[in-house]
C-alpha cells in the first residue's frame, strides 16, 4: 500500500492531470505534458494512467507523448517499465529534455525510452543481484541488489507499483543505453 500511494503522488509519473501544488516547483523546470488530449481513455489502473496521475512523471509523460508510445505502453503487456522522476530528467545536462521532446529527435527520444521497458510484468522481489535484463531496445540492463536496495544500472529504484499491464518501477536516474 505504500508504494501505491507513493506512486499515487508519483503517478501523477507516466503522465496526465498533473497541476502546481502550493510550494511546488513552477512547471518550466520540467515540461508539461504537451499532447493531454491526445490520450485516449484508458484502464485506471494501467501503466500510462498511473504515470498520469503522477506529479513526479510529467516529464516522462511528455516523453511519452512525443515519441507516440502511449498506446505501446498501454498495451495488455505484460510489461516492466522503469519510470524516471522529473529530478531524474533535471540531473541530465541542460538542454538535454528539451532538445530529445523535438520531432527532429523523436528517433533518439524512442531509444532511450525502449530502454526504460523489459516484457514481463518483474516485481522488485523478483529481481538478483547481477541479473541481466533485456529491454525494448535490444541493449541489456544490469540490476543491482544490496542491503535491500535494488538498482538498474546507476538508477535506484525508489517505489514499485503493480499496473493492470505489468509492473512500474519509480527510479531515481534516467537510464541511457549503451553505445555501440
Amino acid at each position: 500500500m505504500r508504494a501505491l500511494a507513493t506512486i499515487a503522488v508519483l503517478g501523477s509519473i507516466l503522465l496526465l492531470g498533473c497541476e502546481a501544488q502550493p510550494g511546488s516547483t513552477p512547471a518550466a523546470e520540467a515540461p508539461a505534458p504537451k499532447h493531454r488530449s491526445n490520450i485516449p481513455p484508458l484502464h485506471p489502473n494501467n501503466i500510462v494512467s498511473i504515470a498520469t496521475k503522477s506529479e513526479d512523471h510529467t516529464t516522462l509523460v511528455a516523453a511519452i507523448q512525443a515519441a507516440d508510445y502511449v498506446t505501446s505502453v498501454a498495451a495488455s503487456g505484460p510489461l516492466t517499465v522503469f519510470a524516471p522522476t522529473n529530478a531524474a530528467f533535471e540531473a541530465l545536462p541542460a538542454g538535454t529534455v528539451e532538445g530529445l521532446l523535438e520531432p527532429e529527435k523523436a528517433d533518439a527520444l524512442r531509444e532511450i525510452l525502449k530502454y526504460h521497458v523489459t516484457t514481463s510484468a518483474l516485481d522488485a522481489a523478483s529481481f538478483r543481484d547481477g541479473q541481466s535484463l533485456s529491454m525494448a531496445n535490444g541493449a541489456r540492463a544490469t540490476i543491482r541488489v544490496a542491503g535491500g536496495t535494488v538498482s538498474i544500472n546507476d538508477a535506484k529504484v525508489i517505489a514499485s507499483v503493480r499496473a493492470t499491464n505489468g509492473m512500474l518501477h519509480v527510479i531515481d536516474g534516467v537510464l541511457l543505453p549503451p553505445q555501440e
